[in-house]
């Protein structure tokens, strides 16, 4: 079992049996987030899709007080460093792979954004969770729901700066992940993407799982 607790916006809890990763820990600025950055007191592994405030968040402060390990583009890592973040709290990573980390596994796939981005897909506990960070759709999907058959599709749906629910729910088809999580909207008025649009068009094949922040779900 893998529990799902999601922080508002882009920001997830991926709790596996032995390991806790944080994604895109956008907390102390998040209008919606029900937690502040010093209630995360124990993680393992901190992934920044990319180097947005709204997605690197409070990753810094974290990883230095709980000695998490901040796990992103070799870019995005060496701006970690030059704030102070040490040296073996950091793993630069780029697209290609994924790695095994005591007991799980996590690599970075393609995002098509700016700022050196990335999604990430993370294997643990007999289930692949894909967060797809921010991202227009692509067709390489498919070749992320191929290789590495996620269960999970943590999918941002607000438009303007990503996918609304339209390309969203093309995407969840391309990934064929059996559960798909609306993210990245409502945050702001700008980014005003519907979760029942999404639900709507994916009826009868795929469990649209609209949280609140705050809310968990396990699979």
């Amino acid at each position: 079992m893998v529990k799902l607790t999601w922080y508002g916006h882009a920001a997830w809890m991926v709790e596996f049996s032995n390991k806790k990763v944080l994604i895109d820990p956008f907390l102390k600025e998040n209008p919606k987030s029900p937690i502040k950055p010093e209630e995360i007191s124990k993680v393992d592994y901190i992934i920044v899709t990319h180097s947005h405030q709204d997605h690197l968040g409070d990753a810094y402060e974290i990883s230095k007080r709980t000695g998490a390990k901040i796990v992103s583009i070799f870019e995005n890592i060496l701006e970690a460093e030059k704030n102070g973040v040490p040296e073996e709290n950091l793993l630069g990573m780029n697209i290609g792979s994924q790695v095994e980390f005591n007991g799980i596994k996590i690599g970075l796939t393609q995002a098509v954004h700016s700022a050196n981005c990335a999604g990430t897909v993370i294997t643990g506990d007999g289930r692949t969770i894909y967060h797809a960070g921010d991202t227009g759709l692509f067709g390489d999907m498919k070749l992320i729901g191929e290789l590495y058959r996620p269960d999970a599709a943590l999918l941002p749906i607000g438009g303007f700066f990503t996918m609304s629910p339209k390309e969203a729910a093309v995407a969840a088809r391309l990934l064929g992940a059996k559960y798909v999580f609306p993210m990245h909207y409502a945050t702001w008025p700008i980014i005003n993407g519907d979760p029942e649009e999404l639900k709507k068009a994916l009826e009868g094949t795929y469990h649209v799982i609209v949280l609140k922040p705050g809310e968990s779900y396990i699979i």
